[in-house]
């Protein structure tokens, strides 16, 4: 008798996922604003960011080509995780130029 794994691993696993909820629509949106497309074919050579790229021709092809979208979503990680550094870097000197103007 094969046991099941209960529906809530694999909740579990997903919460865990840091693609859970993100469309690769999105994703690609994210990436074309902050690269564009010329630097995103540089990034990744793959001909949909290359020859005449767009949304809908990048979705066509990274939806039939895993291994492509793996890249896509490994670059847009990585992207991310610099943004989000990024903006606690900015928050914070937000928060030490406060403190030299208060005279409280």
């Amino acid at each position: 008798m094969i046991k099941e794994e209960p529906e809530r691993n694999f909740t579990e696993k997903q919460e865990n996922n840091p693609l859970h909820g993100v469309k690769l629509a999105d994703i690609l949106a994210f990436l074309e604003d902050e690269y564009g497309w010329k630097e995103l074919g540089r990034r990744i050579k793959i001909r949909c960011f290359t020859h005449d790229p767009s949304i809908n021709s990048s979705l066509k092809f990274l939806r039939k080509t895993p291994w492509a979208r793996e890249k896509v979503e490994r670059l847009y990680l990585k992207s991310l995780k610099q943004y989000n550094e990024a903006a606690k870097v900015r928050q914070r000197i937000a928060k030490e130029n406060k403190k030299g103007t208060d005279y409280n």
